[in-house]
């Protein structure tokens, strides 16, 4: 009995034996987590408050570079993808911040004040070019071996007209798709042997077959889906791959759906598209590019001595989404941001020519003409267009000359604008005309134009890997 009542006693936990034991794990707990919230804190931006740099980052006080008082709504770190170059190419990735589309939440990234590529390295954001030297090296190369080989058809095709290049000038706001595909099926890098090819061109026109009275919006994705089985059962290309050679081009948002019923064009295939957006699943960000929406322009460049840009900036379109609604209510009776809908009274050219920012605002899609516009007629770009992915944003450094505005940031556009001096903008504005020959197209393409930027792109985008035809058993 007295054995018993002391095993209770020891055991009831008044004794010290006990509690000690009891304290030892709840400490370690404790001191565990105050060094995970500690580590967190020293390392992470969680618990700070975004500060937006001041313009002077742009380069001209500070070897950082350029003004991101409102930017880029994805950060970059750098991964390198072995190609042929002689430097390993550095894509940029992005760091999403998630919203639901067309809401006015906050996307601005936790951007530290430190040099953009994390590594210690400055980067000169006077230079529109991410790395001037690598770029001019490859582009040489690519122009010398770059081989595609695109699937023959004939003249007699029941559908030439959505297969073959249209035979007169490529006209209207998605020229771009016809441009590409005209200028290429005459150009240097067409190779009629496939085993030289590079990439496999897959020449369907989404513009043309939307407008085919035989297949409509209702039957492209059918098409689609016939094209790429008969491809894959007469030649043996596209099952050796998987179609990660392949590729394919569409300005037309509708594009985007037209690769439902054929889902490894969609993950496997390089997407070239204007609607190059993040938050849209079917686009993976570094796989495909965008095409550039360039509305076709003919003839000598505009004077721009002449220009005399008394407007601050500028916006012209139909109020087709929540971020032109929201431009229009904050700025539709400002003096100096003109946010116009409907028809203009007064040219567009003159109003893009008198205007020191041109918006760029996203509408149905992220993309527009407006950036091939503004840079045509000297005007500093202003996107408002949350998870765009740029044109050529893996060698445009574009923080050289353009400006990134979140769409909360709507409220706040004047001040973002006014914060730079004259010369930042002017800064802005050089760099914007050194960049615009690259949104030109031509039918005789001229180097650094829309069309060899969009090979380059492709260029990056081919596998080094070739495996042997006869590893393959052709289907029967």
């Amino acid at each position: 009995m007295a054995r018993s009542s002391l095993l209770l006693y020891y055991f009831s936990g008044s004794g010290s034996f006990r509690s000690f034991f009891f304290f030892i794990p709840t400490t370690l707990a404790l001191t565990t987590s105050l060094f995970i919230l500690f580590y967190i804190s020293t390392t992470s931006n969680l618990f700070t408050h975004y500060h937006p740099p001041d313009p002077s980052f742009l380069g001209l006080n500070s070897p950082f570079g350029s003004s991101t008082f409102s930017p880029l709504t994805r950060q970059t770190g750098s991964i390198s993808f072995h190609n042929h170059s002689k430097t390993p190419f550095q894509f940029q990735v992005p760091q999403i911040v998630h919203l639901g589309e067309g809401g006015f939440g906050s996307q601005r990234p936790l951007e530290p004040r430190l040099p953009p590529d994390g590594h210690g390295n400055y980067v000169n954001y006077n230079e529109v070019y991410h790395d001037r030297d690598i770029f001019v090296e490859d582009y040489k190369e690519m122009n010398r071996s770059f081989k595609i080989y695109v699937y023959p058809h004939r003249r007699n095709d029941p559908f030439a007209n959505v297969l073959l290049p249209v035979g007169s000038e490529p006209g209207g706001n998605y020229a771009s798709e016809s441009y590409f595909k005209k200028v290429l099926m005459s150009s240097h890098f067409i190779t009629k042997d496939p085993t030289k090819a590079d990439l496999f061109f897959l020449p369907f026109s989404i513009a043309s077959l939307r407008h085919d009275p035989r297949i409509g919006v209702g039957g492209i994705q059918d098409f689609i889906k016939d094209y790429i089985l008969n491809i894959s059962q007469k030649y043996p290309y596209w099952n050796r791959t998987g179609g990660a050679d392949h590729f394919y081009v569409a300005c037309h948002s509708i594009g985007r759906s037209a690769m439902d019923k054929a889902k490894e064009v969609k993950f496997n295939a390089i997407q070239v598209v204007c609607s190059s957006t993040y938050f849209q699943p079917g686009y993976i960000a570094h796989k495909d590019a965008c095409l550039p929406q360039i509305w076709p322009r003919q003839g000598v460049l505009p004077n721009l001595s002449s220009s005399n840009r008394k407007k601050l900036a500028f916006f012209a379109g139909k109020i087709n989404s929540p971020v032109r609604e929201k431009l229009l209510q904050v700025w539709r009776n400002d003096t100096e941001i003109f946010a116009h809908f409907g028809r203009l009274t007064t040219p567009y050219a003159d109003e893009l020519l008198g205007s020191k920012f041109c918006l760029h605002v996203k509408g149905f899609e992220v993309n527009t003409a407006r950036i091939a516009d503004s840079l045509y007629y000297g005007c500093v770009p202003v996107i408002i267009a949350n998870y765009y992915d740029l044109p050529f944003a893996d060698i445009l450094n574009w923080k050289s000359f353009s400006i990134n505005v979140a769409t909360l940031d709507i409220p706040l556009l004047k001040k973002i604008l006014k914060r730079f001096s004259f010369e930042e903008y002017l800064m802005l504005q050089r760099n914007a005309l050194k960049v615009r020959k690259h949104f030109q197209w031509h039918l005789s393409p001229v180097d650094y134009d829309a069309f060899y930027m969009v090979m380059y792109e492709l260029w990056l985008r081919r596998s080094s890997i070739r495996l042997p035809l006869n590893a393959f058993v052709h289907p029967n």
